[in-house]
């Protein structure tokens, strides 16, 4: 049974492990919660904040090639109420260098701002509270 408590981690492969990981450290203030080399050929780097109950992981393969991403509707979606936050938010992207594009859904342009890596997959900044 999955509860409140429970940790989420999101993973994705990637060509470009210590670029990806370093855009999404910088762009979303992460941090490198662990990370670990040659195990079964791959390597990985985790990030995210301590005490928050999700966290993301790159993975890149010593011997393969991976696609990227398979739609433009590949979201992670942070809700940000604070303006101001989320206007530093959408400023530290940019310089992590992450890419400004229109959102495939529309919906995303209202209160948001969509971003995009190297690999093609998506981060949605949204300026509203999450209400369940």
């Amino acid at each position: 049974m999955i509860k409140k408590d429970t940790v989420i981690r999101i993973a994705r492969p990637t060509n470009n492990l210590k670029e990806i990981a370093k855009m999404y450290e910088k762009g979303l203030d992460f941090k490198v919660l662990g990370e670990f080399e040659g195990h079964n050929g791959f390597d990985g780097i985790i990030l995210g904040h301590q005490n928050n109950l999700y966290h993301l992981e790159f993975t890149q393969h010593k011997n393969s090639l991976v696609d990227g991403a398979p739609t433009k509707d590949n979201l992670l979606v942070f809700y940000i109420s604070k303006r101001e936050e989320w206007k530093d938010s959408c400023l530290k992207m940019i310089n992590a260098g992450f890419k400004n594009v229109k959102s495939f859904n529309p919906y995303w342009d209202d209160f948001g701002c969509t971003f995009e890596d190297p690999d093609g997959y998506r981060v949605v900044l949204q300026n509203k509270s999450w209400n369940v």
